[in-house]
């Protein structure tokens, strides 16, 4: 499957019409069977269903249902625009830090902004919902494409050795949700595809959720079927399974209480070792042809999205238009309008004053008429706005559903960039700070210059820990980090403050439990085994 059609099927989900949608709990979301119109056999059966059944698993991370941008969604409590998994996943890790402010009223948005959510929070309950969703379906998906399978199918060859492929992509992308679960909720519910059938998920915690994916990423490392790296852009590949297992063992003092840098370094390794380069253009990485410009040289694992196929309010629809008003145009963005919704904390913009030089390259901030102060959570002249997300080309064409191209002006063609190569540069810098083996001061040092060379901004001759929190923010802000960064560096519940955390103006320290999101209620009722579950000040 080549990169166009690759794109094309992410936008085919006409075998999925009949999915069944979430109501308000996941209790058996994560063994669930699809109800195909064509039954499993028949789906599973032929090589080119099982790859559009794929491809469905890829569109759940841009969509939000299967009727376009709305009228069928797949999880239900919440509008449809909002339950988007990368909308909701990007709220929960930068609207609640010191990067990003959302100024709506919509139900209890404001209280994801303070740091005061409970667990009825509707935008919590939705990020979980998503997670589970997507888990349940990797699941079937592996359950339905074992060797013995294949075999009673009639599929061998060539062709059962494509489907293995596809296979192990889907564990890959389910290690990718649990990585998400174990890192906003800590521990939770836990079926994998040879779990019963129709039976409440068991409970597991963190730490034991944290074991079942570094087996399995360990065992896809291990194993032969997973994509080489750069192969297919936009496909779950050996890169991306590397680029996790860095992630997961940065992680590892938060998640289970053990240090894993050394481990950290040597995936990390691997990534760098594995031709990626850094864009030379920064700003290319978030425009609209980031899939085929130099930026996809930087890009690990994207969310592809497609202006004309991939219609969502959520995803990249969301980032490009909601922090457009004011000042900012919606031509420059290239839409037709803006949201007037996100804006940066000055707090943002303090950390790029720490970077000893204008840092404009990164420093995607329009200040012009804005209050350099978030005053206020609702009032978008309130707060620094990012124009870091847009509809554009690197050669200032409008993406394929811009007005400028006879489009609605609604859609992008931006990929969401989950996993690129700085920030892999960056978190061998840090493992490498927090004394993990197998890698040098004297290295980690280049790569954190790379990026500041490419930002125009002064080269560092020494290299601190508390540096690379701020180099991350500047190279990675509003990209989906910032929260676990700061959890990660103990700067989250307390000690950093920032506009209205905690409910109050100035900001202030709130309750150690916020590192972690409840468990909604809905599912706590439920499914019984997770009576007495809920996380610590819930």
């Amino acid at each position: 499957m080549n990169r166009n059609t690759f794109t094309r099927m992410l936008g085919m989900l006409a075998l999925t019409a009949g999915l069944s949608s979430l109501t308000t709990s996941c209790i058996n979301d994560l063994d669930q069977i699809p109800d195909y119109s064509a039954n499993s056999e028949v789906v599973y059966s032929d090589p080119a269903q099982i790859e559009q059944v794929l491809a469905r698993l890829y569109a759940t991370f841009a969509v939000s249902g299967q009727s376009g941008p709305a009228g069928s969604p797949d999880i239900t409590g919440i509008d449809e625009g909002f339950s988007n998994y990368i909308r909701q996943y990007w709220q929960l890790q930068e609207i609640t830090t010191d990067e990003a402010v959302l100024g709506w009223n919509d139900g209890n948005l404001p209280s994801i902004n303070t740091l005061q959510w409970n667990a009825d929070n509707e935008f919590v309950r939705a990020t979980y919902d998503r997670i589970y969703y997507e888990i349940g379906l990797c699941n079937e998906f592996i359950r339905q494409t074992t060797d013995a399978r294949l075999s009673e199918r009639g599929i061998s060859g060539d062709a059962a050795n494509t489907v293995r492929t596809y296979r192990a992509e889907a564990r890959l992308l389910r290690a990718l949700c649990y990585w998400h679960a174990i890192d906003l909720f800590g521990g939770g519910p836990f079926a994998t595809e040879e779990s019963a059938i129709g039976t409440n998920p068991t409970y597991r915690n963190r730490a034991d959720l944290f074991a079942f994916v570094e087996s399995e990423l360990l065992a896809l490392d291990s194993g032969t079927e997973l994509l080489a790296p750069r192969a297919v852009y936009g496909r779950a590949d050996q890169a991306m399974c590397w680029t996790l297992l860095t992630k997961l063992y940065l992680n590892a003092q938060v998640y289970t209480g053990t240090a894993k840098n050394t481990e950290a370094i040597t995936y990390a390794k691997k990534v760098l070792a594995a031709g990626y380069t850094l864009s030379p253009v920064y700003a290319n990485l978030f425009l609209a042809d980031n899939s085929t410009s130099s930026a996809k040289n930087e890009i690990i694992f994207p969310v592809t999205f497609d202006g004309l196929r991939t219609k969502t309010f959520g995803g990249m629809t969301f980032l490009v238009h909601a922090p457009v008003g004011r000042g900012v145009s919606p031509t420059s963005a290239g839409i037709n309008n803006g949201w007037a919704g996100l804006r940066a904390k000055q707090n943002l913009t303090q950390i790029f004053s720490r970077s000893n030089a204008d840092d404009s390259r990164r420093a995607m901030l329009f200040t012009r008429g804005q209050n350099p102060n978030v005053d206020s959570l609702d009032q978008f002249s309130s707060g620094p706005l990012v124009t870091k997300w847009r509809n554009v080309t690197s050669t200032g064409r409008g993406g394929s559903d811009s007005q400028e191209q006879g489009g609605e002006g609604n859609f992008a063609d931006t990929d969401y960039p989950m996993f690129r190569l700085a920030d892999v540069q960056l978190m061998y810098a840090e493992a490498v700070l927090r004394g993990g083996s197998g890698g040098s001061v004297a290295q980690a040092t280049t790569y954190v210059n790379d990026l500041r060379t490419r930002a125009k901004a002064p080269t560092l001759t020494t290299l601190a820990l508390n540096d690379i929190l701020d180099e991350r923010a500047r190279e990675l802000f509003w990209e989906g980090h910032r929260r676990t960064d700061l959890i990660r560096f103990g700067r989250y519940a307390t000690g950093n403050n920032w506009p209205f955390k905690g409910g109050v103006r100035a900001g202030r320290d709130v309750e150690a439990t916020r590192v972690l999101f409840p468990i909604p209620n809905t599912d706590i009722v439920a499914n019984p085994n997770l009576a007495g579950r809920q996380n610590p000040g819930y």
